[in-house]
């Protein structure tokens, strides 16, 4: 494959590829057996317990945090070694990460960006697996526009005192705390005046209320602070800096576990390929061209990641780094139909008791969210066409 992470030894990638593989094909027997495939989206709700019980089992090996330097529990790894170790963790139908908020946002964004009491407060838990986090950003009045913030925060005496409601936080039930955008400046407007704290999900005042979805589970939430206080020093950065901070988070979402996800979907299409087959739809032209296509794109998705990874770890992000979430989740949301299509009317009804979703539907109706969070499409077009492509911008 072509390296993404700046052209190492060949021989020693693949000696770390086959130590990654056999450490993982010894850890899923025994207890963490049952743990293969659980969770994912849509699918948050299976086996939280293990998989918490996992993470922390991966912590303990040195597993968790490849990227982190060493000096804060990490492994220093390079880009093509965690483009690697994503690979071989999807392969091995290893469950879902339930730090990877933690291990993937907050935590480069606190190694950055944090106080060294930040560092060794709230990295080693991360690291560790005991500590899980959640992202306070989007807003119900704000929608994808994460300048719109409305929740405030003033200080008072030697702690932030948090009012306002975040929308669409994802395992916000789970988490011990939450990285909050709130607004600290009275009077300021858009990107201006906000800051960037760090907040207990068990301070009084926090409450979480479920959003049940399509798929009748409930990953997202509401979360509503009402007076809420956390210390004075967990503030990252200045006053005041806090869009500075959040961008530099969000940038860290273009991580190697993109290649991981892929081969996730790799195995999506498989199964919609052979319920194709199964059913027939297969022999019929516009669909087996669909399902062509889907290949199609899927390489191509494919190609582009590795390409973003080149140029990130060249320090030079492209355009093509832009262009992936949008990609992805438009292409994943087309699969998710198509994967309805192929069942036939048998699509449209349960198996039987107990009347739950099978994975092609599940598919089909979680992925209709794809193309909204982490930035809608419609979001995503306007980043690609001002900031990458230079256009004029839209009229506010």
């Amino acid at each position: 494959m072509p390296d993404p992470g700046g052209r190492p030894d060949p021989g020693a990638l693949d000696a770390f590829r086959q130590e990654v593989r056999a450490w993982l094909g010894a850890a899923l027997e025994g207890p963490f057996a049952a743990a293969r495939g659980l969770g994912g989206p849509g699918r948050e709700h299976e086996g939280h317990e293990l998989r918490v019980a996992w993470e922390r089992h991966l912590g303990a090996a040195g597993w968790t945090c490849l990227g982190w330097p060493k000096e804060h529990g990490g492994r220093d790894a390079s880009l093509a070694e965690q483009v690697v170790f994503h690979e071989e963790y999807a392969r091995a139908e290893a469950p879902a990460r339930v730090g990877h908020i933690g291990e993937g946002l907050i935590g480069p964004t606190i190694i950055e960006h944090g106080t060294e009491e930040q560092k060794r407060r709230f990295l080693p838990p991360i690291r560790a697996g005991e500590e899980l986090w959640c992202q306070g950003y989007s807003e119900p009045e704000a929608g994808s526009d994460l300048a719109g913030v409305r929740t405030r925060a003033v200080l008072d005496g030697g702690e932030w005192v948090i009012t306002g409601q975040k929308v669409w936080t994802s395992l916000a039930h789970l988490a011990q705390w939450c990285f909050v955008l709130a607004r600290t400046e009275p009077g300021s407007r858009r990107h201006h005046g906000l800051s960037y704290l760090l907040v207990p999900m068990d301070a009084p005042g926090v409450e979480v209320r479920p959003i049940v979805q399509l798929t009748g589970t409930s990953e997202f939430n509401e979360v509503f602070f009402d007076g809420v206080r956390t210390a004075a020093g967990n503030i990252v950065g200045r006053p005041g800096d806090g869009w500075r901070i959040a961008m530099a988070t969000l940038g860290y979402e273009r991580g190697a576990s993109t290649l991981g996800q892929q081969i996730g979907f790799r195995r999506e299409l498989a199964a919609v390929v052979a319920t194709a087959r199964r059913t027939g739809a297969a022999e019929d032209p516009v669909l087996r061209d669909r399902l062509i296509r889907a290949w199609l794109e899927l390489e191509i998705m494919r190609q582009n990641a590795l390409r973003t990874m080149t140029s990130l770890s060249a320090g030079e992000p492209g355009p093509e780094a832009s262009i992936g979430k949008l990609y992805w989740s438009e292409w994943h949301r087309r699969l998710g139909e198509l994967a309805q299509e192929v069942q036939g009317r048998a699509g449209l009804v349960a198996d039987g008791p107990p009347y739950e979703l099978n994975p092609l539907q599940r598919l089909f109706l979680f992925s209709r969210a794809d193309t909204i969070y982490a930035g809608s499409s419609e979001i995503q077009r306007t980043i690609i066409a001002e900031r990458a492509l230079g256009l004029p911008r839209s009229p506010r």
